[in-house]
């Protein structure tokens, strides 16, 4: 939608239009109240909508909001009107880098003053924890009285103790899709080995940006180029572009050794700071003596080597011509093209070659085995079973999903089983250019499946070349035979507990038992039946006292066998938490379990709800983000991102991540669970019963969505809709069970504290797996003046609270 002249955006009146980008279209405009003239940067109509590009564009706005600096463009105001999002800024006029190199190059003296006002403005962001990730000439402006602007914070990254709002310190992607098929968030020519690759990025980042388009103004072409976005990336990850002075520029030899030492591939190698950097480039403009080719250790080094390469260039030819082996001297390699450095992979779901429909649960079986021994490795991100399994007969092609989770390398391959024999095929695959880096097939007896998995996920290890502790080692053998019935009996266990069902979970136990008989000393069978006890209370109304000791007997039967079992600690930490209240035992548990596998997404995720029922947010908002980076597509883990920020006060920013995650899953209830809470806190009434009306149908009545939904009945004027579902859950606790601290939440809404008292009561001596988490809702706060209700907190022994 273009604004006409005349336009009025709050106190801005529209004069003209300037131009227009990805994100929208920008505005000469009028400050009606200032008296001056601003530039309005108007969010396109066609992503008004789109949650993400909303919040980059916001996010752009408060990371240029918490600078002031002469490098950096200026936002004034941000605001919303009439459906429109806009932001206003400076005033520029002039030209970007970008359209000055259509030109020419700029002389190095000139570039050299450009990119000490770039490092200036860059050392000011960095100082506030920000660091930009999109450094390219596109975003850096010229004014027409010379002055250099850094524009477009919108891929901004902000250090989690960074002193700005906490709406920036929600990580962004350096490089994902938008909503246009082929669309790239940042230029990939300019990004840094470790921002391609999805790994940790930090000022340094910017720093080899920088050094990229320092390159580009003196030589007049791309530090690293390509036909494609493979071969981009491949430059990047390997190559080293040509030095200035191969180009024949002549610029001093110290201007050379500065953009060399920005493009080194290690952020350790790097120059380390923009201040350095600016200190550099100065030091280059005082120096009065005259220019010349410049001659860098690598270039007089290649100078040096000519005559000795010209002398073996013979003895080189006969090598080159055996390793293309011309005439069929040797055999050809079994594996593929050598890889470049790897820290991150996914396993995708493998493929069941059988096409047996009765296979598919031992398939899947050997997917996540096979993620569970690589999730041991601590120097490797391994991707979790839940946002992998997405992938399952998917038609996205495999650099396409390796960009959706964030990860160099993935794994894939086949099972065959027939009668007692299996038959595993694995290949490794590198991300950005769809290369085989190596596979291979494995024939072996039922029995010795385990071994197998342990010898798969070993020989990928010494693959990409991951360094593997002592521990890890020990952790990744696997040599003793296992009865075949026995393991077909787990994996159906593990295929039914996925389901989360009532039915399911009491199959579940059923299988499990079932291998525990034929496998009386096998741990991970008591670890499966552990993980099915422990959900039942939530998941199929059982009463705590019935499965909660249960699933403790089978979790230390776990690690009586195997203390190294990653699973069972944490649910042991989740017993310790939710159902005993020992809040020591739980962290020292939950800790123990992330020690062991590093890359247990459930670990983390678990541990971050008790850091947030413990008043631990900060802490809590990094470990789930952690959960969040190895399990990307899980809406469970996203939705109680949320949760921490509603905990933390932060109700618009989770209300923003709980529509996200309706995006992607509309009918998940546990979103809808969460949403109509925070829009409750926000005094928008009306809009949360109708969400906890949604929750109910979704959830299929389950009591602790009705309660919420009669809670906010209660608040909402709608008293007698509320005392009618508070008949109807305890009607039905007198036929099952019912957590009471879901009738206490009615009652609470209904603001009768003497019956919300006595059945909070009953929760507690029930340990209701919902009461901890009910009685430090933020929903409950004015509640807390009660001092029956403090002494409840207290008996808890809840740091936060007390």
């Amino acid at each position: 939608m273009s604004l006409n002249p005349n336009t009025r955006l709050g106190r801005y009146v529209i004069i003209a239009p300037i131009g227009a980008g990805g994100m929208g279209e920008v505005y000469r405009a009028k400050d009606t109240r200032l008296g001056r003239e601003v530039a309005v940067k108007v969010l396109s109509e066609r992503l008004a909508n789109n949650a993400n590009a909303l919040a980059r564009f916001e996010r752009e706005a408060k990371s240029v909001a918490a600078l002031s600096h002469p490098n950096i463009f200026a936002i004034h105001d941000v605001g919303h009107e009439d459906g429109i999002d806009f932001a206003v800024t400076e005033l520029l006029e002039g030209e970007t880098l970008r359209e000055r190199l259509r030109r020419s190059a700029v002389p190095w003296r000139k570039a050299v003053e450009y990119g000490i006002a770039i490092a200036d403005g860059m050392a000011a962001a960095h100082a506030k924890g920000i660091i930009h990730r999109d450094i390219k000439p596109e975003n850096i402006f010229l004014t027409k009285d010379g002055v250099v602007k850094i524009l477009d914070f919108g891929l901004a990254r902000v250090a989690p103790d960074a002193n700005v709002p906490a709406e920036l310190l929600a990580d962004t992607p350096t490089m994902t899709l938008d909503t246009r098929p082929g669309t790239v968030l940042g230029t990939v020519n300019y990004m840094s080995p470790e921002q391609i690759s999805g790994r940790a990025t930090d000022a340094r980042t910017d720093i080899f940006s920088f050094g990229c388009v320092l390159y580009e103004l003196i030589s007049g072409r791309r530090a690293f180029s390509g036909k494609s976005v493979a071969e981009i990336t491949t430059a990047l990850l390997r190559d080293e572009p040509p030095t200035l002075s191969d180009s024949g520029q002549m610029v001093p030899v110290e201007l050379d050794r500065v953009i060399v030492r920005c493009h080194e591939k290690k952020p350790e190698l790097r120059i380390q700071s923009a201040r350095d950097l600016s200190f550099a480039l100065r030091d280059l403009l005082s120096d009065s003596g005259p220019t010349k080719p410049a001659v860098t250790q690598r270039g007089l080094r290649s100078r040096t080597m000519f005559w000795v390469q010209l002398a073996v260039g013979a003895v080189a030819l006969v090598a080159l011509l055996l390793a293309l082996d011309v005439g069929g001297w040797r055999k050809p390699p079994i594996n593929g093209p050598q890889m470049g450095v790897i820290s991150s992979l996914a396993v995708l779901p493998m493929e069941n070659v059988s096409r047996d429909p009765e296979q598919e649960y031992f398939v899947d079986g050997m997917t996540e085995a096979l993620i569970s021994n690589l999730a041991k490795i601590g120097g490797l991100k391994v991707i979790s079973r839940t946002s992998a399994m997405r992938y399952k007969a998917t038609t996205k092609s495999l650099p396409e999903i390796a960009r959706e989770l964030n990860v160099d390398a993935v794994v894939e391959g086949s099972v065959l089983r027939v009668g007692e024999r299996v038959r595993i095929t694995a290949q490794l695959i590198h991300a950005a250019t769809d290369e085989h880096l190596w596979t291979e097939s494995y024939d072996r007896d039922l029995r010795d499946i385990l071994s197998l998995q342990s010898e798969v996920a070993r020989t990928i290890a010494q693959q990409i070349k991951v360094t593997l502790t002592p521990q890890e080692q020990a952790q990744m053998v696997e040599l003793r035979p296992i009865n075949a019935e026995a393991y077909q009996a787990y994996l159906k266990g593990r295929f039914y507990w996925e389901k989360r069902t009532p039915d399911g979970l009491k199959k579940a136990v059923e299988y499990f038992e079932q291998a525990i008989s034929l496998e009386p000393n096998w741990p991970l069978g008591y670890a499966g039946l552990a993980d099915a006890y422990v959900l039942m209370p939530v998941f199929a109304s059982m009463r705590p006292s019935e499965v909660i000791p249960k699933a403790r007997a089978a979790a230390n039967r776990a690690l009586e066998l195997d203390d190294n079992l990653a699973e069972a600690h944490a649910t042991l930490a989740h017993i310790s938490a939710i159902y005993d209240w020992n809040w020591a035992m739980a962290e020292r548990e939950y800790k123990l379990a992330i020690a062991i596998s590093p890359n247990y997404s459930t670990a983390f995720h678990w541990y971050s709800l008790f850091l947030m029922l413990t008043g631990r947010l900060d802490e809590s908002i990094r470990t789930i983000s952690k959960a969040q980076e190895l399990d990307p597509l899980s809406l469970a883990i996203s939705v109680n991102l949320a949760r921490v920020h509603y905990y933390n006060g932060e109700l618009k920013q989770a209300e923003t991540m709980l529509r996200e995650s309706l995006e992607l899953g509309p009918d998940f209830a546990l979103a809808h669970l969460n949403l109509p809470r925070t829009l409750f806190l926000q005094g928008r009434i009306a809009e949360a019963i109708s969400e906890a009306r949604e929750a109910v149908r979704l959830s299929n009545n389950d009591p602790l969505y009705v309660a919420t939904l009669g809670f906010m009945c209660a608040k909402g004027g709608q008293p007698e809709e509320a005392r009618e579902i508070l008949d109807q859950l305890v009607t039905q606790s007198t036929k099952a069970y019912v957590a009471p601290s879901c009738v206490a939440v009615v009652y609470a809404g209904l603001d009768e504290r003497d019956r919300m008292i006595e059945w909070f009561e009953r929760a507690f001596q029930d340990r209701d797996a919902m009461f901890v988490q009910l009685l430090t809702d933020p929903l409950l706060s004015d509640l807390r003046s009660d001092p029956r209700f403090a002494d409840l907190v207290r008996r808890l022994g809840l740091p936060a609270l007390n």
